[in-house]
């Protein structure tokens, strides 16, 4: 079985991480948070337009997906910077576009996608998925991911480092959660694979 997905995750760990920056990262990503408030309005309006848009042409608008891509690219880099991995100290571009950042993310333009998957792939099919991303990103503990993350940002605070296995299993749990989200965006046909690696 090909090992390779149409959505990509990727970052890469920052060598000369700050010992305790991460612990004002959220309040510097204040200014992100406003914006992808916004931006995530505007990517649920388009998501409609885009389901309709399958529904009707098996086509998702270029213009839409592009945005819809960027916006997640967006929050991947967010994430990366702040709880989500606190895997780099440079500051993350307002930007939807694939930039220099260590922290990237993109999905492959369907050429075509199913009328009739588009009716059930979002909440139907996708719900094994929900129910392992909330495990690891969700519930009361805030999930194994940020668990995970607090662990690395202690170790770091007191040794310098970031612990490279947590670091894998961090951009793993990301890369899964992030697949899961452009499934469901409708970005893409091929079910999301249940594993952690690329």
């Amino acid at each position: 079985m090909d090992a390779h997905y149409p959505v990509s995750l990727v970052g890469e760990l920052d060598p000369n991480l700050s010992r305790g920056l991460w612990l004002v990262k959220w309040f510097l990503a204040i200014p992100h948070y406003i914006v992808l408030a916004f931006l995530g309005i505007a990517f649920v309006v388009l998501w409609v337009v885009a389901f309709f848009a399958i529904l009707f042409t098996g086509k998702y608008p270029r213009g839409i997906f592009d945005f819809n891509v960027g916006v997640l690219r967006w929050t991947w880099r967010v994430s990366y910077y702040s709880f989500g991995a606190f895997g780099t100290d440079r500051y993350p571009p307002f930007s939807l576009k694939v930039t220099d950042y260590p922290a990237t993310f993109d999905v492959e333009y369907p050429e075509h996608l199913s009328k009739g998957l588009v009716l059930v792939k979002w909440w139907l099919l996708a719900i094994p998925h929900y129910i392992v991303v909330g495990i690891l990103h969700g519930g009361r503990s805030g999930g194994l991911n940020f668990v995970l993350v607090i662990f690395a940002a202690v170790a770091l605070l007191f040794t310098g480092r970031y612990p490279v296995s947590i670091f894998d299993l961090v951009i793993g749990v990301n890369r899964w959660a992030f697949r899961v989200a452009a499934y469901a965006a409708l970005m893409r046909d091929e079910y999301p694979p249940f594993r952690l690696d690329p």
